[in-house]
């Protein structure tokens, strides 16, 4: 006690805020529909090391390899079954207050967080994207109901022991590597930062959207997704994605990131809307951040409503506050 009144005392001393979602993350929403508890995979807790949807593809790694992507899915199949119920279940509990629903993600949360589940160090390059991409729906999803360390002790550590483990699967890659994929790191950790109020986490991914921002160039393109071929396009938008949702969590935390480099994040934006108008659910996080232009917003209502697991699930109720 002592030593805290001293640190008062001391010119400037101040305690860093609570980190916090965007609000509409834990805004109530009326109850319209019915929980349910879903049956939930059993915990995976072998090798993160399997086989690539691009097996065998030449350095653009853009043909699909359909035999080694039918492999892939069999293989990670717990673990997108696991994310997909988990994410579902939230927002069943989220329209309907139902206490088993709650009850019933909890002891998901539980029973993965015990069995140390997605924490093996045997992995390869398709398994620590498998790691960080689950780690962003299960912290998102933590995140949406609310938990804390008295709800799920077992479920605090796990969030933060897989968020460790993205940092170290991605961090001091070459710029040559640096990708989507970082960028998903770099978003699943942010997630992870404000879900267990872990300021190290919180500044590691802007860390690295600092690096992603670095990265696109004056025309809004991101050189080692264009190197993608064919897939290009598609791959900007998969980069694009989450450094949106960096971008809202920074900014619900007062920082504005989203003029760094001269303002990288919206070149990048506009050049994917130029190029995709199909898929456009992080219109709903990017117009929430920025003042979007009225051709854009009617794009976004147009698709409405927008869903992404793995960007917070229902992000249509999320941010149209």
């Amino acid at each position: 006690m002592r030593l805290i009144l001293l640190l008062l005392l001391l010119p400037g001393f101040t305690f860093a805020a609570p980190l916090v979602p965007p609000p509409g993350f834990i805004q109530p929403l009326p109850h319209t529909a019915k929980g349910k508890c879903l049956p939930l995979p059993a915990p995976w807790t072998g090798s993160l090391v399997f086989r690539s949807k691009y097996e065998g593809s030449d350095s653009a790694r853009a043909t699909l390899n359909p035999e080694a992507e039918k492999a892939f899915r069999a293989q990670t199949q717990a673990i997108t079954d696991f994310e997909r119920g988990i994410s579902e279940m939230v927002w069943r509990y989220k329209q309907s207050g139902d206490v088993n629903t709650r009850n019933c993600i909890l002891a998901g949360f539980n029973r993965w967080a015990s069995a140390g589940a997605l924490t093996s160090k045997e992995t390869n390059h398709t398994g620590r994207a498998m790691r960080k991409w689950a780690l962003a729906t299960l912290a998102t999803s933590w995140l949406e109901l609310e938990l804390t360390p008295q709800d799920s002790p077992q479920g605090a550590r796990w969030i933060s022991q897989l968020a460790d483990r993205v940092v170290t699967d991605w961090d001091g890659l070459p710029l040559t590597k640096t990708n989507n994929h970082s960028y998903w790191a770099a978003w699943s950790v942010m997630a992870a930062a404000v879900a267990t109020d872990r300021r190290d986490l919180f500044d590691w991914s802007l860390k690295e959207y600092r690096i992603a921002a670095s990265q696109i160039d004056e025309n809004g393109i991101l050189p080692n997704e264009q190197k993608r071929g064919p897939r290009a396009v598609a791959y900007h938008h998969y980069a694009l994605e989450p450094l949106v949702m960096i971008a809202s969590f920074a900014g619900a935390n007062q920082l504005d990131i989203v003029q760094e480099n001269h303002g990288a994040l919206p070149r990048l934006a506009q050049y994917v809307l130029t190029q995709d108008k199909t898929h456009v659910a992080w219109l709903e996080p990017w117009c929430s951040t920025v003042k979007c232009d009225s051709v854009t917003l009617a794009l976004r209502d147009d698709h409405r409503p927008l869903k992404n697991r793995r960007l917070g699930g229902q992000l249509t109720l999320i941010y149209a506050q």
